[in-house]
């Protein structure tokens, strides 16, 4: 799929290791302008610092929190650009290992960040959301395409292939946990989530909270 905007996705190594359930090797293989690294930090990653210093990009991080410019409400225009191309970097890993990458990539936690709001929830079946406003990386990718396009700062071709080839995805992974759990074969069962999208209820009063507000992507 083409776009204007080029996504950098950075995957923490435990991702990596699912092959079959990795939504960030899926975005990657699905957009034609960007580029998939593996690491936990990448202040000294050659082709993440170039991408960064590069004079002709806009980088900036999706990173939802204070401070962040909110694209579902125009807090991010063409003007900022100055000619230059946005280039999105997404940090692919569970929320308990987000924190840590971007404690240790100063250069990231430099950039602008980005955010979208209003999100459709968790589409995921297969694995329970830490809490409301959590997205798996590919659906992330497709709120943020939406929000860009409804900004006039990209154009969204293809708005169903994303979302087609995740639920594909998970049927896949369904069909072959009821075909294991048939054959007694209880060691490759993947346990599904009693409700589509639930989240996980918190832990108590002291847990720290993804977002702290609203709901947001």
């Amino acid at each position: 799929m083409p776009t204007r905007t080029k996504f950098v996705i950075l995957m923490h190594p435990d991702e990596h290791k699912r092959v079959k359930a990795n939504t960030g090797r899926l975005t990657h293989l699905c957009l034609r302008d960007s580029e998939l690294h593996l690491g936990i930090s990448f202040d000294e990653h050659e082709a993440v610092q170039a991408l960064i210093n590069d004079p002709k990009n806009y980088p900036v991080l999706l990173y939802p929190g204070r401070g962040a410019r909110d694209l579902s409400k125009g807090e991010l225009s063409a003007a900022d650009f100055a000619g230059r191309r946005l280039v999105v970097f997404l940090l692919d890993a569970t929320w308990r290992k987000v924190r840590p990458m971007l404690r240790t990539s100063l250069t990231l936690q430099r950039l602008p960040r980005i955010m979208f709001s209003n999100a459709a929830p968790s589409r995921y079946r297969i694995k329970r959301q830490p809490e409301p406003g959590c997205l798996a990386t590919l659906e992330a990718t497709h709120e943020l395409l939406l929000a860009l396009g409804r900004s006039g700062l990209d154009t969204y071709t293809q708005p169903a292939q994303l979302l087609d080839l995740f639920e594909r995805m998970q049927d896949f992974q369904i069909r072959r946990a009821t075909e294991n759990a048939l054959r007694g074969d209880r060691r490759h069962v993947r346990r599904i989530p009693a409700e589509t999208s639930a989240a996980r209820a918190p832990d108590g009063p002291k847990r720290r909270r993804i977002f702290p507000a609203a709901v947001v992507g």
